[in-house]
């Protein structure tokens, strides 16, 4: 049976048990949760933890480690593909692939970085390596993977574009079938000279691509075709943050109705209503990621919101900290709830487990990942576990394995 055919029933399936399942034609479709029976729950459950890094150093590419979600241990991280700067990772909604980004400006005598594709191997977590496609631009910095599990959708930060990338069904890369490039600047004018796509992210319905450019201080929105694998602007096309913030990451509620966006130069989070009918954003608070006072060098990286939708987070680099958040579900609004250290320097990307019992936060420069228990109650963070140590981590991403016996 084809690879296709068997996503759309898994999905289904997935929808129906999470209560996500969207009335036939519906353009709100939220974006999938973890299903009930794997929310809150962690015995005998473990992950297959992956690990980008910058390949400076002493490091050589992609590690992994396995996590026991009951104990909060975690075992000693492997090499598991040696490839160039692999700093972001996404694995396909079957999970039996990983694609990463390659972040260089050059590939093949072009002028572009490039992205892997690898098959998993599911009972030793192993990378194969399967091809290497250009990712239509220089310093690709973000991947991510559309719900059909047919295209990888890149981010080019050196070159300012944003491309989808077609994903055979034997996990192969096929060349690049959209291709946009931005245009413009903004108020900085060291880092803002020009475009600087940082991030694309799909809504729920698999219809629109969202994408913060920190160059522009716009998050940039574009109709998406899974089967075309094309990308075609909407309209409205964009929506602005403050200038001279620098968008970075982006972030929507389990329900689609919110989208928050981390800003890296202004050290921020906006919080937008999302339409899903028409894509539009509509921006109503902006909030920083930082204590009052605090006046040292530092900005932000990655933000995700739990799966629970009650709490949102971002990392904090410089002040070295997550920044917390609770969510009014009815409203959307933010109010600040504390910042826990992440025990180790420059904290990139960080993950959260399926359950929502655990955060995982990667320090670039101190070479470590830290394990933190989340409060169900609050969404407060508290350290578990031993330091992990990974050359350069910058990028976390992870997938279910095997229950234990027990």
């Amino acid at each position: 049976m084809r690879r296709s055919l068997l996503l759309l029933v898994f999905a289904c399936f997935t929808a129906i048990v999470a209560g996500t399942l969207p009335a036939p034609g519906g353009a709100g479709a939220a974006p999938p949760r973890t299903p009930r029976s794997v929310r809150g729950t962690t015995k005998g459950m473990r992950m297959h933890v992956y690990v980008g890094t910058y390949t400076q150093r002493d490091s050589k590419g992609i590690y992994a480690f396995d996590f026991d979600l009951a104990s909060g241990r975690a075992t000693t991280p492997t090499l598991v593909a040696e490839t160039p700067n692999p700093s972001f990772l996404a694995i396909t909604p079957d999970r039996q692939f990983l694609v990463a980004v390659n972040e260089t400006d050059a590939f093949n005598g072009g002028k572009t970085g490039s992205v892997s594709s690898f098959r998993i191997n599911p009972d030793s977590g192993g990378l194969t390596t399967l091809n290497q496609q250009a990712s239509g631009g220089t310093a690709p910095c973000y991947v991510s993977i559309d719900s059909t599990g047919r295209n990888a959708l890149v981010a080019n930060y050196g070159s300012g574009s944003v491309a989808a990338l077609p994903i055979g069904l034997d996990g192969r890369l096929a060349p690049a079938s959209s291709v946009i490039q931005h245009h413009g600047t903004s108020v900085d004018t060291e880092r803002q000279e020009g475009p600087h796509a940082h991030c694309i992210v799909l809504d729920g319905a698999n219809r629109r691509a969202y994408a913060a450019d920190l160059g522009l201080d716009k998050v940039l929105i574009y109709r998406f075709d899974s089967r075309a694998g094309m990308l075609v602007p909407n309209d409205p096309p964009f929506a602005c943050v403050a200038p001279g913030s620098g968008p970075r990451h982006l972030a929507f509620t389990p329900d689609g109705r919110y989208l928050y966006v981390i800003s890296e130069m202004k050290s921020t989070v906006t919080a937008f209503r999302h339409d899903a009918t028409t894509g539009a954003l509509t921006s109503f608070q902006t909030l920083s990621t930082l204590p009052e006072g605090f006046t040292g060098s530092s900005s932000t990286a990655e933000i995700v919101v739990h799966p629970s939708g009650r709490f949102l987070y971002g990392s904090n680099r410089g002040h070295d900290s997550i920044a917390i958040f609770t969510i009014d579900r009815e409203t959307g609004r933010l109010t600040a709830a504390g910042r826990e250290p992440t025990g180790g320097k420059t904290p990139r990307n960080f993950e959260i487990d399926p359950t929502g019992a655990y955060l995982l936060a990667a320090n670039q420069d101190s070479d470590d990942i830290f394990i933190f228990r989340i409060d169900p109650d609050n969404g407060q963070l508290k350290r578990v576990g031993q330091r992990i140590q990974v050359p350069m981590p910058v990028c976390i991403d992870m997938t279910l394995i095997a229950a234990s016996k027990s």
